[in-house]
């Protein structure tokens, strides 16, 4: 089976439709498919739900689709550095799922492991568990979490072989690992890609059987949320 395309607009050729689902890595800025994403811009798909710890930043990341209205509803952990995703939502233009991000990154993995949800007491006596079943065990209140399945995921990746065998760098794991489950079409963007067996197999991430598609992304720019400095002294 032929998993590597040629770019991110090839790979994606096919999979999309308006009001599909969408499982993104990432974490802020790190570790976000940007070749992809910008494909989905570009596609002019719409009515999406998008599960991601977050939408990225204002004009950067999934921030790009909130700017250009394709997004309907976000599933999200963390959303306090997108002034766009604030005002869409207090506007009543952005539905908004707020998930605690353990939850979510659980969510994530229990949907690629076949299982459809799960008792947690995160969230208990909050807004979080408004509507939710609970259930009591050993004395303690939980709240039941559906496990997240989507009609699509996008991740990055650092390293994958032809096969498509994902290793991820430092901190860039986070929500990818989840989410490159959660589907049955993983489509991966890496920054470089090797011969099968090229990786040692105990540092693979996420195995080939859950990547359909694989895209070379690289070169990439890396992107700093805030650029935080201090007064120079003088001499």
């Amino acid at each position: 089976m032929k998993k590597l395309y040629p770019d991110a607009a090839a790979a994606l050729d096919g999979v999309l439709f308006d009001g599909m689902t969408i499982c993104a890595g990432g974490f802020g800025l790190c570790g976000i498919p940007e070749r992809l994403i910008d494909a989905i811009v570009a596609s002019g798909v719409k009515d999406l739900t998008i599960a991601s710890n977050n939408a990225g930043i204002d004009g950067e990341g999934l921030g790009k689709l909130l700017r250009s209205r394709q997004v309907k509803k976000m599933i999200s952990s963390y959303v306090g550095e997108n002034k766009e995703f604030e005002r869409q939502y207090l506007a009543g233009e952005l539905e908004v799922e707020f998930c605690p991000q353990g939850t979510l990154a659980e969510r994530m993995r229990a949907g690629g492991a076949g299982i459809p949800g799960f008792y947690t007491k995160t969230g208990v006596g909050t807004l979080v568990a408004e509507g939710k079943e609970t259930k009591e065990f050993d004395g303690q209140t939980y709240i039941l979490e559906r496990g997240i399945r989507a009609d699509l995921s996008i991740v990055k990746g650092w390293k994958a072989d032809e096969a498509g065998n994902l290793v991820f760098r430092k901190t860039a794991r986070n929500f990818n690992a989840p989410a490159a489950t959660a589907s049955s079409m993983t489509i991966a963007e890496v920054e470089e890609i090797v011969p099968v067996g090229s990786l040692d197999p105990d540092c693979i991430h996420v195995p080939s059987v859950y990547i359909k598609r694989l895209v070379l992304g690289a070169p990439y720019d890396k992107k700093i949320e805030f650029r935080t400095v201090r007064q120079r002294e003088a001499a």
